[in-house]
Protein backbone atom coordinates (compact mmCIF):
# COMPACT_ATOMS: atom_id res chain seq x y z
CA UNK A 1 0.00 0.00 0.00
CA UNK A 2 3.30 2.36 0.73
CA UNK A 3 4.79 1.73 -2.56
CA UNK A 4 3.68 4.63 -3.80
CA UNK A 5 6.22 6.79 -1.98
CA UNK A 6 9.25 5.18 -4.15
CA UNK A 7 6.90 6.67 -7.06
CA UNK A 8 8.95 10.39 -8.37
CA UNK A 9 6.25 12.27 -7.37
CA UNK A 10 6.71 11.47 -3.96
CA UNK A 11 10.42 11.12 -3.95
CA UNK A 12 10.69 14.47 -5.22
CA UNK A 13 7.68 16.30 -2.72
CA UNK A 14 10.00 13.72 0.21
CA UNK A 15 12.86 15.60 -0.62
CA UNK A 16 11.63 18.94 -0.84
CA UNK A 17 9.90 18.66 2.57
CA UNK A 18 13.93 17.29 3.55
CA UNK A 19 15.38 20.28 2.79
CA UNK A 20 13.19 22.75 4.16
CA UNK A 21 13.30 21.41 7.59
CA UNK A 22 16.95 22.02 8.31
CA UNK A 23 16.69 25.38 6.17
CA UNK A 24 14.01 26.83 7.99
CA UNK A 25 15.35 25.59 11.63
CA UNK A 26 18.65 27.77 10.59
CA UNK A 27 16.59 30.81 9.42
CA UNK A 28 14.69 30.34 12.96
CA UNK A 29 17.87 30.90 14.55
CA UNK A 30 19.18 33.70 12.50
CA UNK A 31 16.40 35.23 13.48
CA UNK A 32 16.97 34.56 17.07
CA UNK A 33 21.06 35.44 17.06
CA UNK A 34 19.58 38.87 15.75
CA UNK A 35 17.16 39.05 18.15
CA UNK A 36 19.72 38.39 21.36
CA UNK A 37 22.28 41.21 19.18
CA UNK A 38 19.73 43.55 19.46
CA UNK A 39 18.98 42.86 23.32
CA UNK A 40 22.81 43.27 23.93
CA UNK A 41 23.20 46.62 22.19
CA UNK A 42 20.00 48.06 24.17
CA UNK A 43 21.58 47.27 27.34
CA UNK A 44 25.26 48.66 25.42
CA UNK A 45 23.15 51.73 24.66
CA UNK A 46 21.53 52.10 28.19
CA UNK A 47 23.93 52.00 30.04
CA UNK A 48 26.29 54.50 28.32
CA UNK A 49 23.58 56.98 27.91
CA UNK A 50 23.46 56.65 31.93
CA UNK A 51 26.99 56.95 32.40
CA UNK A 52 27.83 59.99 34.05
CA UNK A 53 30.33 61.69 31.46
CA UNK A 54 34.09 62.15 31.04
CA UNK A 55 36.59 63.67 29.30
CA UNK A 56 36.83 62.96 25.85
CA UNK A 57 40.37 62.89 25.79
CA UNK A 58 39.78 59.77 28.26
CA UNK A 59 38.12 57.64 25.41
CA UNK A 60 39.63 58.47 22.24
CA UNK A 61 42.90 59.94 20.85
CA UNK A 62 44.69 60.89 17.11
CA UNK A 63 43.90 57.68 15.43
CA UNK A 64 42.32 55.93 17.50
CA UNK A 65 39.25 54.01 16.64
CA UNK A 66 36.03 54.20 18.56
CA UNK A 67 35.51 50.14 19.69
CA UNK A 68 31.73 49.35 20.55
CA UNK A 69 31.67 49.00 23.82
CA UNK A 70 32.03 53.04 24.05
CA UNK A 71 29.47 53.86 21.47
CA UNK A 72 26.93 56.57 22.76
CA UNK A 73 29.71 57.03 26.10
CA UNK A 74 28.82 60.85 27.18
CA UNK A 75 31.77 62.58 26.91
CA UNK A 76 32.91 66.29 27.75
CA UNK A 77 35.24 68.62 25.83
CA UNK A 78 36.46 72.19 26.48
CA UNK A 79 37.72 74.54 23.67
CA UNK A 80 36.89 77.14 20.90
CA UNK A 81 34.87 76.09 18.18
CA UNK A 82 36.54 76.50 14.50
CA UNK A 83 33.71 78.03 12.80
CA UNK A 84 35.79 79.04 9.72
CA UNK A 85 36.22 75.36 8.89
CA UNK A 86 32.65 73.99 9.27
CA UNK A 87 31.29 71.95 7.06
CA UNK A 88 27.86 70.22 6.59
CA UNK A 89 26.84 66.48 6.01
CA UNK A 90 24.82 65.58 3.21
CA UNK A 91 21.38 64.00 2.81
CA UNK A 92 20.84 63.11 6.40
CA UNK A 93 17.28 63.31 8.21
CA UNK A 94 15.83 64.39 11.02
CA UNK A 95 13.09 62.83 13.02
CA UNK A 96 10.38 64.09 10.26
CA UNK A 97 12.14 62.10 7.73
CA UNK A 98 13.21 65.74 5.81
CA UNK A 99 16.54 65.61 4.21
CA UNK A 100 18.85 68.26 5.24
CA UNK A 101 22.60 68.73 6.68
CA UNK A 102 24.13 67.58 9.78
CA UNK A 103 26.47 70.67 10.95
CA UNK A 104 30.02 69.01 11.69
CA UNK A 105 32.09 72.26 13.61
CA UNK A 106 35.76 71.34 15.20
CA UNK A 107 35.97 72.28 18.44
CA UNK A 108 40.09 72.97 19.04
CA UNK A 109 41.40 72.18 22.63
CA UNK A 110 43.92 73.74 24.85
CA UNK A 111 46.25 71.38 23.14
CA UNK A 112 45.98 71.89 19.55
CA UNK A 113 43.62 68.76 19.14
CA UNK A 114 40.37 69.18 17.64
CA UNK A 115 37.06 67.12 18.58
CA UNK A 116 34.79 66.94 15.44
CA UNK A 117 30.87 67.67 17.25
CA UNK A 118 28.16 66.92 15.09
CA UNK A 119 25.70 70.36 16.64
CA UNK A 120 22.51 68.56 14.78
CA UNK A 121 20.33 68.77 11.64
CA UNK A 122 19.41 71.73 9.68
CA UNK A 123 17.11 71.74 6.66
CA UNK A 124 17.42 72.25 2.88
CA UNK A 125 15.76 75.59 2.84
CA UNK A 126 17.70 76.85 -0.45
CA UNK A 127 16.14 73.81 -1.81
CA UNK A 128 19.29 73.72 -3.61
CA UNK A 129 21.56 70.79 -2.93
CA UNK A 130 24.94 72.57 -3.93
CA UNK A 131 24.42 75.69 -1.64
CA UNK A 132 25.44 75.69 1.88
CA UNK A 133 22.78 76.17 3.97
CA UNK A 134 21.77 78.63 7.20
CA UNK A 135 23.52 77.75 9.90
CA UNK A 136 23.18 79.37 13.29
CA UNK A 137 26.45 80.22 14.63
CA UNK A 138 28.39 78.14 17.14
CA UNK A 139 28.99 79.78 20.64
CA UNK A 140 32.04 81.85 20.61
CA UNK A 141 34.91 81.57 23.20
CA UNK A 142 35.41 78.96 25.51
CA UNK A 143 32.85 76.57 25.68
CA UNK A 144 32.13 72.95 27.33
CA UNK A 145 30.37 70.83 25.61
CA UNK A 146 28.42 67.43 26.38
CA UNK A 147 28.03 64.88 23.63
CA UNK A 148 27.41 61.14 22.75
CA UNK A 149 30.90 59.66 21.13
CA UNK A 150 30.62 57.55 17.85
CA UNK A 151 32.56 56.25 15.51
CA UNK A 152 34.06 57.41 12.57
CA UNK A 153 31.93 57.06 9.41
CA UNK A 154 33.08 54.94 6.87
CA UNK A 155 31.54 54.05 3.12
CA UNK A 156 32.34 50.47 4.10
CA UNK A 157 29.04 48.44 4.87
CA UNK A 158 27.16 52.25 5.48
CA UNK A 159 25.43 52.56 1.67
CA UNK A 160 27.20 56.17 1.59
CA UNK A 161 30.10 56.77 -0.98
CA UNK A 162 32.08 59.68 -0.42
CA UNK A 163 32.28 61.68 -3.66
CA UNK A 164 35.54 62.74 -5.09
CA UNK A 165 33.86 66.42 -6.30
CA UNK A 166 31.52 68.11 -3.46
CA UNK A 167 30.62 71.53 -3.16
CA UNK A 168 32.91 73.66 -0.84
CA UNK A 169 32.40 72.33 2.87
CA UNK A 170 30.36 69.96 1.97
CA UNK A 171 30.90 65.97 3.03
CA UNK A 172 29.05 62.63 2.96
CA UNK A 173 30.94 60.91 5.98
CA UNK A 174 31.91 62.04 9.06
CA UNK A 175 35.64 61.05 9.51
CA UNK A 176 38.61 62.31 11.78
CA UNK A 177 41.19 61.24 9.38
CA UNK A 178 39.68 63.22 6.38
CA UNK A 179 39.16 66.28 8.42
CA UNK A 180 42.64 65.85 10.40
CA UNK A 181 43.85 66.09 6.67
CA UNK A 182 41.20 68.80 5.41
CA UNK A 183 42.03 71.00 8.18
CA UNK A 184 45.28 70.64 8.62
CA UNK A 185 45.22 69.76 12.11
CA UNK A 186 45.12 67.09 15.07
CA UNK A 187 41.88 65.61 15.14
CA UNK A 188 40.90 62.95 17.52
CA UNK A 189 39.34 59.40 16.38
CA UNK A 190 35.31 59.86 16.11
CA UNK A 191 33.39 62.65 16.93
CA UNK A 192 30.74 63.69 19.27
CA UNK A 193 26.53 64.01 18.82
CA UNK A 194 26.00 67.50 20.59
CA UNK A 195 23.65 67.24 23.72
CA UNK A 196 24.61 70.39 25.84
CA UNK A 197 24.96 73.38 25.61
CA UNK A 198 21.73 73.63 23.76
CA UNK A 199 20.60 76.01 21.03
CA UNK A 200 19.12 79.68 21.57
CA UNK A 201 16.85 79.01 18.82
CA UNK A 202 15.38 75.52 17.38
CA UNK A 203 18.09 75.06 14.73
CA UNK A 204 20.44 73.14 14.53
CA UNK A 205 17.63 70.72 15.74
CA UNK A 206 19.49 67.82 18.25
CA UNK A 207 19.61 64.64 16.93
CA UNK A 208 17.67 62.34 19.24
CA UNK A 209 19.11 59.21 21.80
CA UNK A 210 19.55 56.13 19.90
CA UNK A 211 16.05 53.61 20.17
CA UNK A 212 17.23 51.36 23.40
CA UNK A 213 13.85 50.64 23.76
CA UNK A 214 12.09 48.37 21.08
CA UNK A 215 13.40 44.87 20.09
CA UNK A 216 11.86 44.16 17.18
CA UNK A 217 10.06 41.51 15.88
CA UNK A 218 13.00 38.73 15.27
CA UNK A 219 12.12 36.29 18.34
CA UNK A 220 8.34 35.83 16.51
CA UNK A 221 9.95 35.65 13.07
CA UNK A 222 12.50 32.83 15.02
CA UNK A 223 9.52 31.48 16.45
CA UNK A 224 7.06 31.42 12.90
CA UNK A 225 10.08 29.66 11.10
CA UNK A 226 10.12 26.96 13.90
CA UNK A 227 6.59 26.42 13.92
CA UNK A 228 6.96 25.96 9.56
CA UNK A 229 9.59 23.72 10.69
CA UNK A 230 7.31 21.33 12.60
CA UNK A 231 4.13 21.95 9.73
CA UNK A 232 6.45 20.58 6.93
CA UNK A 233 6.66 16.60 8.22
CA UNK A 234 2.91 17.13 9.87
CA UNK A 235 1.84 18.31 6.50
CA UNK A 236 3.58 15.06 4.81
CA UNK A 237 2.05 12.57 6.89
CA UNK A 238 -1.91 14.13 6.21
CA UNK A 239 -0.59 13.85 2.32
CA UNK A 240 0.16 10.00 3.02
CA UNK A 241 -2.45 9.22 5.15
CA UNK A 242 -4.83 11.25 2.40
CA UNK A 243 -3.01 9.00 -0.35
CA UNK A 244 -3.13 5.99 1.76
CA UNK A 245 -7.23 6.51 2.66
CA UNK A 246 -7.97 7.57 -1.34
CA UNK A 247 -6.07 4.01 -2.72
CA UNK A 248 -8.05 1.86 -0.51
CA UNK A 249 -11.63 3.58 -0.96
CA UNK A 250 -10.20 2.74 -4.70
CA UNK A 251 -9.44 -0.94 -4.10
CA UNK A 252 -12.71 -1.16 -2.32
CA UNK A 253 -14.75 -0.27 -4.89
CA UNK A 254 -13.28 -2.56 -7.00
CA UNK A 255 -13.55 -5.67 -4.88
CA UNK A 256 -17.64 -4.71 -4.52
CA UNK A 257 -19.72 -6.78 -7.11
CA UNK A 258 -21.63 -4.75 -9.08
CA UNK A 259 -19.34 -1.55 -8.89
CA UNK A 260 -17.55 -0.20 -12.13
CA UNK A 261 -13.42 -0.88 -11.86
CA UNK A 262 -12.09 2.96 -11.44
CA UNK A 263 -8.26 2.47 -12.21
CA UNK A 264 -6.16 2.76 -9.23
CA UNK A 265 -3.34 5.29 -10.51
CA UNK A 266 0.43 5.27 -10.32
Amino acid sequence: MYRFLLSRQWVILTLIGLVLIPTMIELGFWQFHRHERRVVQNELIAKNLAAEPVPVTELTSEGHTVPRSDFWRRATATGTFATDKEVVVRLRTNSDDRVGFHVLTPLVMADGRAVLVNRGWVPNDRGDQHAFPDVPPAPRGTVTVTGRLKADETSRGSGIKERSQLPPRQVMLINSSQQSKALGMPVIGGYLELTDPRPPGDLPERIGQPDHDSIGAHMAYAIQWWLFTTGVPIGWVVLVRREVRDRRAATDRVDTPGTPATPVSA
